[in-house]
């Protein structure tokens, strides 16, 4: 089993299948310590971002009618018109995307007092990477603590104040009554992952979560070693 991230997932394709693996387990490890007055809850939002021509998808039409055999065509009202040709032209299209996260809720009055995010490749890459900084910039502003799991390599990194520290990956704890100061919990790819805070809501505790107990959890359900593919990555690095 890996130790750490592996770069497999990366790598491969299987992110967005461990993506919600990883969430789906953190969640269930929150759920298993945090006090009887919290719940905390998968959600999901959804982006609608413009693709160009020049950036990811284009729709090219399958079929264009035209008669190639008559180019002009008689008519009982105006004689003889010409036959227009269609000039093929990609479209501009918006794509529907997913993002699932994770609530941490406080009982009675259902109030939001945390947020969970683990990072995908397309909130560290164009277009989508300006829509999700502009969504955390408004819950930066509001009293509610973020918290973000970077662990990719590629694309870049969220906005930081000062440089971030040495490592390859990054988790990142904003509680609200400490803005704009922010921990950043780094270290390197053969590392394990760490256990870090989840704070809660006023003068409740923070609860501590291993990272690497979920992602060794999410990698093993994943089954992601068994994959033809996993052998052939791993031989084409050596």
């Amino acid at each position: 089993m890996a130790q750490g991230i592996d770069p497999y997932i990366e790598a491969t394709g299987l992110w967005p299948d461990f993506h919600l693996r990883f969430l789906n387990y953190w969640c269930e490890a929150l759920a298993q310590v945090l006090p009887r007055q919290y719940d905390v809850r998968m959600d999901e939002r959804v982006n609608v971002v413009e693709l160009s021509a020049n950036t990811l998808k284009r729709i090219e039409p399958d079929l264009a009618i035209t008669r190639a055999e008559a180019k002009r065509a008689a008519t009982a009202t105006t004689g003889v018109i010409a036959t227009l040709e269609p000039v093929t032209v990609p479209l501009l299209i918006q794509e529907e995307r997913r993002e699932v996260y994770i609530e941490v809720i406080r009982r009675p009055h259902r109030t939001l007092v945390a947020v969970l995010e683990l990072l995908s490749p397309s909130n560290k890459t164009d277009p989508d990477r300006v829509a999700y900084l502009a969504k955390r910039d408004a819950l930066l502003h509001q009293p509610v603590h973020l918290v973000e799991l970077d662990l990719l390599k590629g694309g870049r990194r969220l906005p930081l104040g000062a440089d971030y520290p040495a490592g390859d990956f990054f988790a990142l704890v904003s509680r609200s009554d400490r803005r704009p100061n922010c921990q950043v919990y780094a270290w390197p790819a053969p590392d394990p992952l760490p256990t870090i805070p989840i704070p809660l809501h006023g003068s409740d505790s923070d609860y501590a979560v291993n990272l690497e107990s979920v992602f060794q959890t999410a990698f093993a359900k994943g089954r992601y070693a068994d994959s033809e593919d996993y052998t052939a990555f791993w031989r084409s690095r050596r």
